[in-house]
């Protein structure tokens, strides 16, 4: 069986047979074969957004996805919620030595067919191998940019007015639970795939339905109310949810139950959460609706004006209770 060995990243001719074997025939384009110590960009006309960030999710790979999958999803999300067309990405690998070669190009293989199916080019990288046990397997680091054509467009947790709605692409925590249902110590005989999924089709969709689009997040670690959170933490308003309105798998629903963990806090890798003016928030559900990714799109709750940046949530049998930002790490791992 094949494996990486330290020779792959000493920058010598192992080490090159690998990009030009794995990484340039995978990821191949223009750009990237330019094979530069930096790739040259067209130029750009407008404003330009950038994300950057790492994964290193246990297992690597789980329902509905993989690490290769996350990281591009991830990246591109971030992206799009921000308002910006998805156009490069660059990716670094940090390898633990003795990782089979056929499971990295499963994961190489996974991030080019994501960043395709996005039209987005994946145009420069990095390797780099440490000895066994100082990486678990494979982490990857991702830098995404992005265009913003539309120069008046201004997504910003400033921008939300009372009376605003709260709108979520779907079912919550499915991403967390998959995590936790695959990890070795635990015995878990559950279906929950990931919701590992690219939002930039969905965004783009939003956009189109209304010029009152207040602010988009993708509630990924922390999950929804730590999303919330954060947004109201940026504004002088807070938000109420209606707890009858977010939708739960009832299998996530019973694993959340079984292990104390509240759906609210949980990751999700293919959800997106707009915050949108009242009298817009109808038609961007519909067009939400239309798309596959927000099919099960619902008004979860409204923005008010108590000038206390809290989350409230309003519970099925009539109570009130606040989601405060959580402290600490649930689940680690989780992306």
């Amino acid at each position: 069986m094949d494996v990486i060995t330290l020779s792959h990243g000493s920058g010598g001719k192992i080490t090159h047979n690998l990009i030009n074997d794995m990484f340039y025939k995978h990821f191949e384009n223009d750009i990237l074969l330019q094979q530069n110590d930096s790739s040259i960009l067209q130029k750009l006309n407008g404003r330009i957004a950038v994300t950057t960030d790492s994964f290193v999710v246990k297992p690597i790979f789980f329902p509905g996805g993989d690490i290769g999958k996350l990281s591009i999803c991830g990246t591109i999300n971030d992206l799009a919620v921000s308002g910006a067309k998805p156009m490069y990405i660059t990716v670094g690998f940090i390898i633990e030595e003795g990782l089979e070669i056929n499971i990295l190009e499963k994961i190489v293989i996974s991030m080019a067919k994501t960043a395709k199916q996005a039209n987005v080019k994946i145009v420069a990288g990095d390797t780099k191998v440490v000895e066994k046990g100082n990486v678990d397997r494979i982490y990857i680091n991702t830098t995404g940019i992005g265009l913003i054509e539309d120069d008046k467009l201004n997504i910003s947790a400033n921008n939300i007015q009372e009376g605003d709605k709260v709108i979520i692409s779907g079912t919550i925590a499915d991403h967390g639970m998959s995590i936790i249902s695959q990890r070795e110590d635990l015995d878990f005989d559950v279906d929950i795939k990931s919701d590992c999924n690219l939002l930039n089709t969905l965004t783009k969709d939003i956009l189109n339905a209304s010029k009152n689009v207040r602010i988009m997040r993708d509630p990924t670690r922390g999950g929804l109310a730590t999303t919330l959170n954060e947004i109201t933490n940026h504004s002088s308003r807070s938000i109420v949810l209606y707890e009858e309105d977010i939708l739960v798998k009832d299998e996530v629903m019973s694993m959340c139950e079984m292990l104390g963990f509240d759906p609210l806090y949980m990751a999700n890798e293919g959800k997106l959460v707009v915050i949108v003016s009242n009298n817009d928030a109808n038609r961007v559900l519909e067009a939400m609706k239309k798309n596959p990714l927000g099919r099960d799109s619902m008004i979860i709750g409204e923005v008010i004006n108590d000038n206390k940046r809290s989350v409230y949530l309003k519970t099925e049998i009539g109570g009130t209770r606040m989601l405060n930002m959580h402290e600490g790490e649930l689940l680690p791992r989780i992306c």
